[in-house]
Order: structure tokens, then sequence, then C-alpha cells
């Protein structure tokens, strides 16, 4: 499904990325995981479209990031940022049907609603400053999933959060994966989280601390 072949991302003599090689199957949910400045985030915006790698290939079922036309491989990504893009002053109603307008699917209310219920976000009539942390994130996920996307980006996105609202998601993201077929690249500092939501974790940078938590656990080291 997705396919990364010997990226690199520098910014003059400073090396961000180098050699990041790795497949992603259909429904696969990957962690991604490393110390702050490893180049997780700057990956994740690579795959989503947002950042020109300095040299690799990237290839989304079967159709290769052509980087002065990308509105073909846009279709089919969601991006999940860690912060909160959503607007404040309007309703989650609001909110869903403004970004569904700017969407390349459309969406009936009843749909868009459906939608937030699914992860248990039912504070459909409500301003988003009145709604809970937990809350914020679910429609700030929902949002990223208006378009149906078959590959789901996601920075940080139940930081700050509940744990009540962090298994919620995860359960979600479960389903999605399982019943769409949707795969995920997943970023945490919450190796409880990692562990316990993805089918496999990618390690990227110098630091070998996430490499002694993983073996710790049983779980394979997969060094990017």
């Amino acid at each position: 499904m997705l396919q990364v072949e010997a990226l690199h991302k520098s910014y003059g003599n400073h090396v961000i990325l180098e050699d990041i090689t790795f497949t992603l199957e259909k429904g696969d949910i990957v962690g991604l995981v490393g110390e702050n400045g490893a180049g997780k985030s700057t990956l994740l915006h690579i795959l989503a479209t947002l950042q020109k790698p300095s040299k690799g290939k990237l290839t989304l079922n079967g159709m290769t990031y052509h980087w002065k036309s990308l509105s073909h491989i846009r279709r089919q990504i969601g991006f999940v940022p860690q912060e909160i893009a959503i607007w404040d002053h309007l309703t989650v109603e609001e909110n869903m049907v403004f970004f569904e307008k700017l969407s390349w699917k459309n969406k009936s209310k009843e749909e868009l609603q459906n939608l937030c219920l699914d992860m248990k976000l039912n504070r459909w009539k409500e301003p988003v400053h009145t709604l809970s942390g937990g809350m914020k994130r679910k429609l700030n996920l929902a949002i990223s999933l208006i378009h149906e996307p078959k590959l789901l980006l996601l920075d940080e996105p139940t930081v700050g959060i509940d744990l009540k609202s962090k298994q919620e998601i995860a359960s979600y993201l479960k389903d999605l994966a399982t019943k769409r077929g949707v795969a995920m690249i997943y970023i945490s500092h919450d190796m409880n989280e990692i562990m316990n939501l993805c089918d496999q974790v990618f390690c990227i940078g110098d630091d070998s601390f996430y490499d002694r938590l993983l073996t710790q656990a049983g779980q394979e080291v997969i060094r990017l």
C-alpha cells in the first residue's frame, strides 16, 4: 500500500532523515517512536505531502508522489496534527459542515454526525470552546476522516487528554483498521498506548531508549 524507499531529508548540512525505507500494508497500525528531534513529525509531514524530501521515492496504492502534482495522493491521506486545528467559536456541527465543504467527499449532515457518534463524540450542537480536551481531540480526528482516507497519519493525537477518551479513540482506530482497511502511522510518547494499539513499532533516531523499552516488553525492535 505505502512504500517508502531510501528517503532522505536535510536542511543544508543538517541531516534529519537518512535512508528511511519501509512498507505499510492495508490495515496496518504502526507506531513511530524516538526522542524529540529524531524526525518523527518531519517524516509524517513528508508522507502527508506537507514537506518535500531531499531524496527518495514514495508510492501510495501504486501512485508515486509527484511533487508538482499531488492532488491524487492527497485524496487518500488523512492527517491529524498534534495541534488541535478546529474553530473554537463554532459548534461541532458547524465545524464538521465547514470542513466537509473543503473535502473531496460530499457528506450529508447525518453522515457527519454519525462519524462523530461512532467515536462517542455526542456534543453535536455545542460550541467547541465548551468541550473537554478529549472531545476536541475526537473532533480533530473526525475532521481528518470526512473524505475517507486510505492512509491516516496521527501526530500525538491523544496528548493531554483523559484515559477514557484515549481508550475510546484507540478502540475506534482499531475498528477503522480492521473493518475498513485503513493503514495508520501513529506517533506517541506513551509507550503503553503504542504497544496496546499498534501492530508493530518503528524506532527512529540515535537514542536506544525506546529499543530497550520494546525489548523489555517482548516487542520486536524495527529500526528505520
